[in-house]
């Protein structure tokens, strides 16, 4: 079979509602949840599943955490919807000024929307609207998400591109990523030729004079968790500086204390005008923003912000709840202890499988990718692992334009004796998959 049919293959909806819900949704399991609590998802006979997933890297201080409940059922009962285009709530200005003391130095300036894909467009148009210039460059394998204009930035996977859609907005040019396991080489050789493209593609494809961004995520997600290096975003900020480009850093996935730091771009020293942020900031309520330079927000043009629901006061007390249990239950630096624990039971897993050909990740985000004897990706050892895992009960998510990467990334409130127990469970799922090839 192909790599392309074994990719669809794996797409294939597991939904038992298929004919009423849309074929294009896919589920990674059979299972239906009833309720969650901190780190397992129980179905309703009351089994559990211990979930490695975080709903995709959101529920940051686990499912239902008391103090998030909390906060969103007292917010209910105050007011549920105040527009902020209408009026402002006290909410929002509290998370303003919670989040202005933890974004990078400069990032003062606010927008709050409520999925990553809009917040990543608003990016990018205040990046045009402030350097009135078009052209914007994203990373090979990037990931910024599947509305139309954000699609046009993302290149993890050719089915978020796909022509059948329509074309896709112009102005987007795509540099190549440092991911040294793919190009065979060592890290320093691969920052050294992807800086090179670069720059070639300033002399070829887009003039500096004519580009209004960069975006870049510090670790790339959907790609299958590559984080950059600190050599590679220096470079990316002196360019910037240099031509006066917007840098733009996509934290999605990996911000709010993920990987160890409360933004991944702490780990390389990276220093962007605009953030973009979403998934963990409200432990499971929609909301999303970006943090700009002060300069920067004002050249926003009148009726390029805004939306019905975007802010909504029940996610930003959801957000100020979950920003207060990260920072007095210590769960950045859990996220880096336990990050080092899931990362050292992963590799000896990989010591014992040649399949296993790369793991990667910074904190709780981490990715073991398979390949074949050749090299090439194995998107069906994946799968099967994936299968094997979940019989076991734990929850993982596959990645990668061929379905090739498991990833993991459990809440911040993951336990030692969790994390224990999930690396039984997948030695148990590897050495079943991989023994039945």
């Amino acid at each position: 079979m192909s790599l392309l049919a074994q990719s669809s293959t794996m797409q294939a909806p597991t939904n038992a509602y298929r004919p009423h819900l849309s074929p294009a949704l896919v589920q990674a399991t059979p299972l239906v949840v009833d309720w969650a609590q901190g780190c397992r998802l129980f179905d309703k006979d009351g089994k559990a599943y211990l979930d490695f997933t975080s709903g995709i890297g959101v529920t940051s201080t686990g499912h239902c955490h008391p103090r998030v409940v909390e906060a969103a059922q007292r917010q209910v009962g105050r007011l549920i919807h105040g527009q902020y285009g209408v009026v402002m709530h006290q909410p929002m200005r509290d998370l303003i000024e919670r989040l202005g003391g933890l974004t990078p130095d400069g990032l003062n300036a606010f927008f709050f929307a409520n999925s990553g894909a809009e917040a990543v467009e608003s990016a990018i148009r205040l990046a045009r609207n402030y350097t009135r210039r078009q052209n914007i460059i994203v990373f090979q394998g990037s990931f910024h998400g599947r509305t139309y204009g954000a699609s046009s930035l993302t290149t993890s996977g050719a089915r978020f591109r796909s022509a059948q859609s329509g074309a896709l907005p112009p102005g987007v040019v795509v540099a190549p990523f440092p991911t040294p396991f793919r190009y065979g080489w060592d890290q320093e050789s691969a920052e050294r030729f992807c800086i090179r493209e670069l720059d070639h593609i300033f002399a070829t494809l887009t003039a500096p004079a004519d580009t209004a961004a960069i975006i870049v995520e510090p670790v790339q997600g959907e790609a299958g968790y590559q984080p950059g290096s600190r050599a590679f975003f220096a470079a990316l900020r002196e360019r910037a500086d240099q031509h006066g480009i917007v840098l733009i850093t996509d934290e999605v996935q990996s911000g709010v204390g993920r990987t160890g730091r409360f933004w991944a771009g702490e780990h390389f020293g990276l220093e962007p005008d605009i953030l973009v942020f979403a998934k963990g900031i409200a432990s499971g309520f929609p909301l999303s923003g970006i943090a700009a330079r002060e300069e920067i927000m004002a050249a926003a043009l009148p009726g390029s912000q805004g939306g019905t629901f975007s802010g909504n006061v029940v996610a930003c007390a959801a957000a100020l709840a979950t920003l207060d249990v990260i920072e007095e239950e210590g769960l950045v630096g859990n996220a880096e202890r336990r990050g080092a624990q899931l990362r050292a039971g992963l590799e000896a897993t990989a010591a014992r499988h040649t399949a296993i050909g790369d793991v990667r990740g910074i904190g709780l985000m981490q990715a073991s990718e398979f390949v074949m004897p050749d090299g090439d990706p194995a998107p069906h050892l994946a799968k099967a692992v994936l299968k094997a895992a979940f019989e076991r009960d734990l929850i993982v998510l596959t990645c990668g334009p061929y379905g090739h990467i498991v990833r993991m990334i459990p809440p911040l409130v993951i336990s030692a004796e969790e994390v224990t127990e999930a690396l039984d469970i997948w030695n148990a799922a590897v050495d079943e998959a991989l023994g039945a090839r």
